[in-house]
């Protein structure tokens, strides 16, 4: 991986002056909270993160994780823990690896910000989407239960699970569009991004027929799952910060954009001999997903992966403005930020691909 090295977001670290916060506190929440909880607690900074600020809360009997919201003023809508907790409780037990959660704390006194606790998933998490560390035969297991993973997200009934009301239904694309053009316009500190511009005034031209609703991810990347120490199987998926109710097509775009994305600042294939690598090619990595959702094919794919691009690049953007702003959660969002004109640019040529004027 380029752009930054995996050393610095892997493992943990002292808690960093900005997001500390009173350890008493917290633990007698536990106390009071977390069934089976016994003190003492240590507590630890996770150094991965962009968003919300992860902690390894350490006692003598477990290990939990904290996830809170930043200190500071945030962008309205951004950094909602609830909703990461809410859907992670009511994936548990669906046939989504998902970590179980503990409890969910939305007063402020405790320890600034909201935050949620649950289990801490022992296992590998893969920084690079190549997975030099298992063996060449094996590869095409773990990308199997990627697919697997996210194919069977896409089967949970919204309704069923009790996230009928989990987000919008319907027009996916078009308000997804709207929203992170206006998150992107709005946030000055940032500035503007001639690539981005043009983006926002193609992707909503160009949104292709037909509208599923399902839950989505949102972020749905190797680096965001945990796997088993040492089988090709998904532990726990994390981060579910950006999950909503939505369209599936746009959910797996993203996460199979990683065949189109350089290893720049998140994992990516573009330019890895797959062949030699025996990683599945990425016609047939969307043919599998297609069997396992009982789909011919994908139309709109390649719109998908543009809209997707632009997501990503917003997203990005927004990290540029919290660096400017002092309150970006991980040592490494300089990085980030400084790699988005060479990531806008390749939003761009994606939206060519599927069809954008020169």
């Amino acid at each position: 991986m380029s752009g930054f090295e995996i050393e610095t977001q892997t493992g943990t670290s002292e808690v960093r002056e900005k997001h500390r916060f009173d350890v008493a506190k917290l633990e007698a929440w536990m106390a009071a909270n977390v069934d089976g909880f016994a003190g003492p607690l240590k507590v630890e900074q996770f150094k991965g993160g962009q968003s919300n600020p992860t902690y390894k809360l350490v006692t003598p009997a477990r290990h939990y994780v904290m996830r809170r919201k930043p200190p500071g003023t945030l962008v309205a809508g951004a950094h909602a823990v609830d909703r990461e907790a809410r859907v992670l409780s009511a994936l548990e037990g669906s046939g989504v690896p998902v970590a179980h959660i503990y409890g969910l704390c939305i007063d402020e006194s405790v320890i600034g910000t909201w935050f949620f606790i649950m289990d801490m998933v022992e296992g590998r998490i893969f920084w690079d989407a190549t997975f030099p560390q298992v063996s060449r035969d094996e590869r095409p297991a773990y990308f199997d239960a990627m697919n697997a993973a996210i194919a069977a997200l896409h089967k949970v009934d919204p309704v069923a699970v009790g996230l009928g009301d989990y987000g919008k239904p319907g027009n996916y694309f078009a308000r997804q569009i709207a929203r992170w053009s206006r998150t992107y316009l709005e946030d000055a500190d940032a500035g503007r991004d001639p690539n981005l511009d043009r983006l926002i005034e193609w992707l909503p031209t160009a949104i292709p027929e037909g509208d599923e609703t399902r839950i989505v991810h949102g972020d749905f990347r190797s680096d965001n799952m945990i796997f088993h120490s040492t089988e090709p199987r998904i532990a726990a998926v994390l981060d579910w910060e950006l999950s909503t109710l939505g369209h599936p097509l746009a959910d797996f775009a993203y996460h199979a954009m990683m065949y189109r994305m350089p290893p720049l600042i998140v994992p990516g294939l573009a330019g890895a001999d797959l062949a030699a690598l025996n990683i599945p090619s990425e016609q047939d990595y969307v043919a599998a997903y297609c069997a396992r959702t009982d789909r011919d094919a994908l139309p709109g794919y390649d719109f998908a992966v543009a809209f997707n691009f632009f997501r990503f690049a917003a997203i990005i953007h927004g990290i540029k403005g919290r660096v400017i702003r002092g309150t970006a959660a991980n040592a490494e969002a300089q990085a980030r930020a400084d790699a988005l004109p060479a990531l806008t640019a390749i939003a761009w040529e994606q939206a060519r691909r599927a069809g954008a004027p020169a």
